[in-house]
């Protein structure tokens, strides 16, 4: 399969029913067998508080209590824009429980062209009374084992889920990741994965956090969900933005918001 194209379905759901129709004409054996993509573990209500869901098929994190962070590919990009609905709270979408806000305006990461930079804020009509996520401003965490969650597929190709599951993948070094993938941005992105696949996150979870345990035992943002060759294949770790490069260029994006 070109790999191109199973990079950009990694992700993304936007273009989904597209991707979707030209990976159906390759061969079955160019597509791994699918794989629990989050280790088919459901999160518990109140788990990860600071975990919303967008309306254009994404997910995103709470970086203040009226600012979600999230992809630049999961936006148009930047400027005023009521369309997004972003759903927080729960972890079941169809809850009746669900908090419900609309966008007011996007700002997607200046110079994103598609490669690197794949990071993006979304500012809220009002605020959500939750939990928000710190993000690292330093690469001391980028390493151990990561929590990603979503409601993405789970399994390439597969559907987009009802309730909100995790799953932890260990860090994959620069240099490993770029075995795999010799147009990884070192500088700019990190990897998590097992060598072997079977647990990664997919089509749908775009935009959502990879987050662990600091020094003072506090969740804390060191990725973005952002790329990858399909889902959970042997040898292909998720591509995370890594938050910590662009620690300082979100806060000050932030602040004009």
């Amino acid at each position: 399969m070109n790999n191109t194209l199973v990079r950009a379905l990694k992700r993304c759901v936007a273009a989904g029913a597209v991707l979707l129709a030209a990976v159906s004409l390759q061969p079955t054996s160019a597509i791994a067998s699918p794989q629990p993509v989050v280790g088919g573990t459901r999160a518990a209500q109140g788990e990860f508080p600071f975990m919303v869901r967008l309306s254009m098929g994404c997910g995103g994190s709470l970086y203040t209590q009226q600012i979600v962070l999230t992809a630049a590919h999961c936006v148009s990009g930047s400027g005023n824009n009521t369309s997004i609905t972003v759903t927080a709270g729960v972890v079941d979408l169809r809850s009746s429980s669900a908090i419900k806000v609309k966008s007011t305006k996007v700002l997607r990461a200046p110079g994103y062209n598609g490669t690197g930079k794949d990071w993006a804020l979304i500012k809220l009509a009002s605020p959500i009374n939750l939990a928000t996520l710190e993000i690292a401003d330093t690469t001391a965490y980028n390493s151990g084992t990561f929590t990603v969650a979503g409601w993405g597929a789970t399994r390439e190709g597969g559907a987009q889920q009802r309730y909100l599951r995790k799953a932890t993948v260990p860090f994959v070094s620069d240099a490993e990741c770029e075995s795999a993938y010799s147009e990884l941005v070192a500088g700019e992105e990190i990897c998590a994965g097992y060598n072997e696949g079977g647990v990664d996150t997919c089509q749908g979870d775009s935009g959502g956090p990879m987050f662990r345990r600091d020094n003072n035992n506090a969740w804390i943002q060191v990725g973005i969900v952002s790329w990858g060759y399909g889902c959970a294949r042997a040898g292909y770790p998720g591509v995370y933005t890594e938050v910590s490069t662009f620690a300082k260029d979100i806060e000050n994006a932030a602040a004009t918001l």
